[in-house]
């Protein structure tokens, strides 16, 4: 690789999480307990929504994806993380280290779009209930994930592109549990605020659109919702939004106090912390949502469970 041939840095050490020799056991068993629940969770929501034929509608098919998102970006993460925990030196060569960062944008990136379409199909569902099979067709809901999926690789090379290409000098020392992006930058020789300007934007571009066209969408929920006469419509219109809006609040909440504040407001060492949201805990809270509060899931589990108790 170019880039790699320009840097006296070929492998990088990741810091980990903490450096403190008490922690590192009940961490690693904290974060192997978050990884099998998220594991377990996520493909157990992909396996509901593929056995059973009444969850093959659009809102199923964006959280079969969801689930699939949330699961890979997991394994993207935490596996190399638990490293950390168990060994003196959690080394990653340079090729491993942007592949991960790779991986880890084009997760974020799909996970902001794949939420953006789910808030789409709840506003034509709730606005347009009676063209809502015509605008929710097989072909518009595929159009949406390769959307989804073509700004997963956007961001992904964007970012990758703007760090491969920087020159490591001698320190290789990651202060972070995985290769982000902003530590990364930190530990250049040659960063300029163009890089810096460039992730900004980029950022900007992953956040900001999903939660704009989310917003929007909410709107007009909202304005419809407010429109019916009954308390028990309005009642079931709102709580077919809930799991959407609290997955929503907490991806982007988290991601947006992490990249949208400068470093100076934000050390990395919080920074660590912050990430922790968005890398762990939404993979692992996502199916919990989206299964604990929704009642056709709920109903495809014990489907599920009587189908196997009966054989």
């Amino acid at each position: 690789m170019a880039a790699e041939n320009s840097s006296s840095v070929t492998e990088f050490i990741l810091a980990g999480l903490t450096d403190q020799p008490g922690l590192q056991i009940p961490l690693f068993l904290l974060f192997l307990g978050f990884y099998m629940v998220t594991v377990v969770g996520n493909l157990g929501l992909i396996t509901l929504t593929g056995l059973n034929s009444h969850l093959h509608i659009p809102m199923y098919f964006f959280l079969f994806n969801l689930s699939l998102i949330d699961f890979s970006f997991s394994t993207a993460i935490i596996p190399k993380m638990l490293m950390s925990f168990v060994s003196r030196k959690n080394i990653i060569s340079f090729t491993g280290c942007m592949t991960q960062l790779f991986f880890f944008c084009f997760f974020v990136f799909s996970e902001s779009f794949i939420l953006s379409a789910m808030a789409y199909d709840r506003y034509v569902a709730i606005c347009n209930p009676l063209l809502y099979t015509v605008t929710m067709s097989p072909q518009a809901c595929l159009l949406l994930l390769l959307g989804v999926y073509g700004m997963g690789v956007f961001g992904a090379v964007a970012h990758t592109g703007n760090i491969v290409f920087l020159t490591f000098c001698a320190d290789n020392l990651v202060n972070h549990y995985m290769c982000d992006i902003l530590p990364l930058l930190e530990l250049s020789c040659n960063g300029s605020y163009i890089n810096v300007l460039v992730i900004f934007i980029v950022v900007t571009i992953g956040i900001g659109v999903p939660i704009v066209a989310i917003f929007i969408s909410y709107g007009f929920i909202l304005s419809s919702i407010l429109c019916i006469s009954s308390a028990e419509g309005r009642s079931k219109a709102f709580s077919t939004c809930s799991s959407h809006i609290i997955a929503v609040s907490l991806f982007f909440g988290s991601g947006a106090f992490m990249y949208l504040k400068p470093p100076s407001i934000l050390p990395l060492d919080q920074g660590k912390v912050s990430s922790l949201f968005y890398t762990i805990v939404v993979p692992m809270f996502n199916p919990l949502i989206y299964s604990l509060r929704n009642r056709d899931v709920k109903l495809a589990l014990k489907r599920t469970f009587s189908g196997i108790s009966f054989s």
